[in-house]
């Protein structure tokens, strides 16, 4: 079966499939891990969400948590009004108490 694929392509078939094979390693090791390692390190950053952390979510919003749960989070969005909203947790983008002075 490989002999006749090989021969379609004549003299250099068998380089051709190595520089195939090479250009998905490239692929892979360009576009899909680093894909898969910023999803990984996303999973863990939400596993480790606790009361008291300042968040905003992928809206835009910021907000201190004042309960976790299962899947969701409540969001003190406003202290001095006592306004909290409910998220999921994968609604959670990033850690904000570092850029809540700028």
């Amino acid at each position: 079966m490989y002999n006749s694929i090989l021969l379609q392509f004549g003299g250099g078939g068998a380089s051709s499939l190595f520089l195939i094979g090479g250009m998905f390693v490239i692929m892979y090791f360009f576009m899909i891990r680093p894909q898969q390692k910023k999803a990984k390190d996303q999973q863990s950053y939400v596993d480790s969400l606790k009361a008291g952390d300042k968040v905003i979510t992928i809206g835009g919003l910021h907000g201190t948590i004042s309960s976790v749960r299962d899947k969701t989070v409540v969001l003190e969005v406003d202290s001095s009004k006592g306004i909290k909203m409910v998220f999921l947790k994968t609604a959670i983008s990033k850690d904000s108490s570092a850029q809540i002075g700028e």
